[in-house]
């Protein structure tokens, strides 16, 4: 009777994984794939607080919004920064791709990163139950990202992956469906931007936004020596005259711009491999290390790390998907592969989190 109760309750159910991102959110549904990727952006009235856009619609409106309408993103460095906002995006994201009221409610599995703390874990869990979600499991980033990337996780085989998003880069080598090392920092693509930003600033005496940062480190940018350099015009305020002007960049300058923020991940990467037990290390030289997340799109990245490492690097076959694509399989699993259902009580216990079955 409990069977075929729930196969009925699956029939209106829409359980999804979720890669709560800095810069992007994606939504996995069960059976179905990923329906959801849209900026984590909320457009809002200053006054009544009304919700205006969310989405795509309102990263467009980032730097263009009059005096009465904002355009936040509620999450930083991959944490909630407003747990309203955050509330109120996610379930959004979750009615949109429901597309009409169902009694029952969806489990949901949400990649959160591997350095937070446990208040900032409760927060996920908490918006994400507020949204509408009926259960709430949560997954570390790096983990659901190598999940994503087809790699042998639950083997007794040394598998490093390094997930670089918008808000943090997370580097781990797994073995036995748990972690043996781990670092994260919040050093991503926000600090890229940034550092672009800063350094138009200072070269060029022009001020730029955010959106044309990013617009230049996805059309030009390098973290490795090109074989034909390029350019491109960028769009601002001078800084001396307020008025607006255009300048061209190359990408040997992005490359000088982003130098510090790349370089502070390529470190990372180092100081996980100097802490990896030598019988995982060897593995690790075998098989290569895997870029995840938006970062590994990044020119010559790969190339860096396997200069600096003298290991082999891989781009994961859909980096930007990665995550979200780990919870979708996590999910669809979570009852039929006790792999990777022990994959999830590992992590819960490693965290000192509680964990309590469906």
């Amino acid at each position: 009777m409990i069977n075929v109760f729930r196969r009925f309750a699956g029939r209106f159910s829409r359980d999804m994984g979720i890669d709560l991102g800095t810069a992007n959110t994606l939504v996995h549904v069960r059976g179905r794939g990923v329906l959801l990727r849209e900026p984590s952006v909320v457009a809002i009235n200053r006054d009544t607080k009304e919700i205006l856009h969310v989405g795509e619609e309102a990263k467009r409106m980032i730097g263009r919004t009059p005096g009465s309408v904002v355009a936040i993103r509620p999450l930083k460095d991959g944490v909630i920064a407003d747990f309203d906002q955050t509330e109120r995006m996610l379930r959004y994201f979750i009615e949109k791709v429901h597309r009409r009221k169902n009694f029952f409610h969806p489990v949901v599995v949400v990649g959160v990163p591997s350095g937070i703390t446990e208040v900032e874990y409760r927060a996920v869990k908490e918006a994400t139950k507020k949204a509408g979600a009926k259960d709430v499991y949560l997954i570390e980033e790096p983990m659901a990202a190598a999940i994503g990337a087809g790699m042998p996780v639950s083997e007794p085989i040394g598998s490093m992956i390094v997930d670089i998003g918008g808000g943090t880069s997370e580097v781990a080598v797994i073995t036995f469906g748990a972690f043996a090392v781990w670092k994260s920092i919040r050093v991503a693509g926000d600090e890229i931007d940034e550092a672009i930003v800063s350094y138009v600033r200072q070269v060029f005496n022009l001020y730029i936004g955010d959106r044309t940062a990013e617009e230049c480190k996805i059309a030009i940018g390098s973290a490795y020596k090109l074989e034909q350099e390029l350019t491109m015009e960028i769009r601002g305020r001078d800084i001396v005259s307020g008025l607006p002007r255009a300048a061209t960049i190359s990408s040997v300058e992005v490359r000088e711009a982003i130098a510090e923020p790349i370089n502070q991940i390529v470190e990372t990467v180092k100081e996980t491999l100097e802490d990896t037990p030598p019988e995982l290390a060897a593995d690790i030289m075998d098989h290569g290390i895997v870029l995840a997340g938006g970062g590994a799109l990044l020119r010559g990245l790969d190339k860096l790390i396997t200069r600096e490492t003298g290991m082999p690097v891989h781009i994961a076959p859909d980096p930007l998907s990665c995550v979200v694509l780990g919870t979708g399989k996590y999910l669809e699993s979570i009852q039929s592969n006790s792999k990777l259902r022990n994959v999830r009580l590992t992590e819960m216990r490693l965290r000192g989190v509680a964990y309590s079955g469906r």
